[in-house]
Parts: structure tokens; C-alpha cells; sequence
């Protein structure tokens, strides 16, 4: 009896199913009959076409304003974090500068050795701002497309000589070794920006230098990709970079070390202008690290084919 009761209940709630579809089908074949050309009858096979056709543009709009919606999110993240870091950038020097200048006006200012050694840190102060401020200015200019390159010839071994040279007294501070991977008694010559890749080049190597180990070694080489390209690598056997970081490491201050610190000063827009400069080349610019063992940061460049030529004077 119970089973009874049931296949009747099924077979009732299929009835009302199949008389409110067969309702609304053939009210929407009214309203296409409505508004069809004079002697034009909708068949009850277009209008399931059609309404599977309004479906699935009703599901591909759902979806691309869920898209949406949600890159929207993740840039209204963005910005809040982008603006909470430069904030936290800006208010450190400014808020050392205002306690030293405090200080003297309270009355330091009449004993000499404090007033020198308060106004030499409040002018170290300035210049910490005075380098954000100019590296974000470089950046909105690459952004927005005003700065352009002077490109010429020039031997990329020499270059990183001398940025070895540059940084010779922070590696030995640091206790770090710099030096490229083997010898390289022949110029390789490239062709770019000569001051905007020795900008980049400085900034990995810094880099490198502020996260390496205490007797760590950093190495360039430059390698031959083809005779159109070449690639600089700079490696370290420093503390490497936890994987979900690589992809946010080229974003203004963006920071690894979660805690706030940031290890030997710098701008926080070192690997950003990197970035900036590069995709300015049209060149490639690649990341690999891994805990505990190192990273490494590498671009290309476009070569000279005449690896005799002499660099420009």
C-alpha cells in the first residue's frame, strides 16, 4: 500500500512538472508568436533552442561579472596594501626626521656634538626620502610611458666590473663574495640603456648582498643564448625565497619578511624599477630560488653580433 502511495505521489509531482512546463512553453511561444513577422509561428523546437541559447548566455554573464567582481577584489586588496606600505615607508624617515628636529628645538641644539650628530641623521633622513620619492617618480614614468631609453653598444663584462667595484665595501661589510663565475678575457657586447642595466644589475646584486649567509658568495655569468641574445644570471647561495612569494616580487614593496623589517635599508622599489627597466628592453626576466639554498635572478639582452667590437668610449 505504502509503495502505492508513493508511485502515486511520483507520478503526480511529474504531471504538475510536465503541465507548468508545457505552461510556460506555450506562453513564451504566445509572446514569440506576438512579436514574430506576420505569418512566422514559433515551433515548440525553437523556442527550447532559444531557451537554451538564453541560458547560456545568462551563465556566461553570471560568470564574467563573477570575474570580474572578483579582480576588482583582488585590485581594491592590492591598493589597500600599496598604499599601507608606502605609508609605512614614508612615515619612518619623516618620523625620525621630526624626533631629531624636536629635540634640537627643545633645547639640543645649544650643545654642538649633539646638534651634528642630530642634523647629519636627520639629513640621512631626507636623502632616505628624497630616494623613494625619486624611485617612484622612475616608475610612474615607466608607467606610463614617458621615460625613454638611450640605447647604444656597450660591453656588458665591463659594466659588471664595475658595479663589482661600486659595491666592493658593502660585500666586505656583509661578508659576502662577489665575483663572476669563470673568466671572461673577450668584451660581450650588448645593445641597450648602459645606465638603466647598471641600475638593474646593482639592484639584484644589492639584493643579493642584503639576503645572502655570512661568508656567502654571489656569482654573475653571462651566457650565450643565441648569437642575437645573451643572459646575465646572478646567483646566490643565500636564504632563498619561499615559492609563493616569487610571483609578488617585483610589486612596489612588496615584502617577504612579513615582521616589517627590511634588511639594509633601500627604497623597497629596487626590484620593481628592475622590472620596469627590463619589460622597457623588451626583454625577459626570470626568478628561481629555493629555501635554504638560494636564488637565482636572470635577464636577457640583446647581443652584439661582432663580439670584437670595442665598447663605446
Amino acid at each position: 500500500m505504502a509503495g502505492l502511495i508513493v508511485v502515486f505521489f511520483l507520478f503526480s509531482v511529474f504531471l504538475i512538472y510536465y503541465r507548468i512546463e508545457r505552461f510556460i512553453l506555450k506562453k513564451i511561444k504566445t509572446i514569440y508568436n506576438d512579436l514574430a513577422p506576420a505569418g512566422v509561428s514559433m515551433s515548440q523546437q525553437t523556442i527550447q533552442s532559444d531557451m537554451e541559447a538564453l541560458r547560456f548566455s545568462m551563465q556566461k554573464f553570471a560568470d564574467d561579472k563573477k570575474l570580474e567582481i572578483e579582480l576588482l577584489k583582488d585590485k581594491e586588496n592590492y591598493r589597500k596594501e600599496f598604499f599601507g606600505n608606502i605609508s609605512h615607508e614614508l612615515k619612518t624617515p619623516l618620523f625620525t626626521i621630526q624626533g631629531y628636529v624636536d629635540t634640537l628645538l627643545d633645547g639640543a641644539i645649544d650643545d654642538k656634538n649633539l646638534r651634528n650628530k642630530y642634523l647629519k641623521r636627520t639629513s640621512k633622513g631626507v636623502d632616505r626620502l628624497i630616494y623613494i620619492v625619486k624611485d617612484l617618480d622612475l616608475i610612474t614614468q615607466f608607467e606610463s610611458g614617458i621615460q625613454t631609453l638611450d640605447r647604444s653598444y656597450f660591453d656588458v663584462i665591463q659594466l659588471i666590473e664595475n658595479v663589482f667595484d661600486l659595491l666592493e665595501m658593502q660585500t666586505a661589510k656583509n661578508n659576502i663574495s662577489l665575483s663572476f663565475d669563470r673568466e671572461y678575457p673577450d668584451p660581450i657586447m650588448v645593445f641597450g640603456d648602459m645606465e638603466r642595466i647598471l641600475q638593474v644589475l646593482t639592484n639584484l646584486i644589492i639584493n643579493s648582498i642584503k639576503y645572502g649567509l655570512d661568508k656567502g658568495k654571489t656569482e654573475v655569468a653571462v651566457e650565450r643564448l643565441s648569437p642575437e641574445k645573451i643572459i646575465v644570471r646572478i646567483t646566490d647561495n643565500g636564504e632563498g625565497i619561499e615559492e609563493e612569494n616569487i610571483p609578488r616580487l617585483f610589486e612596489r614593496f612588496y615584502r617577504v619578511d612579513k615582521s616589517g623589517n627590511r634588511k639594509g635599508g633601500g627604497s623597497g622599489l629596487g626590484l620593481a624599477i628592475v622590472k620596469h627597466i627590463i619589460e622597457a628592453h623588451q626583454e625577459k626576466l626570470l626568478v628561481e630560488s629555493k629555501i635554504g639554498v638560494g636564488s637565482e635572478f636572470s635577464f636577457t639582452l640583446e647581443s652584439h653580433q661582432k663580439e670584437s667590437a670595442k665598447p663605446p668610449s
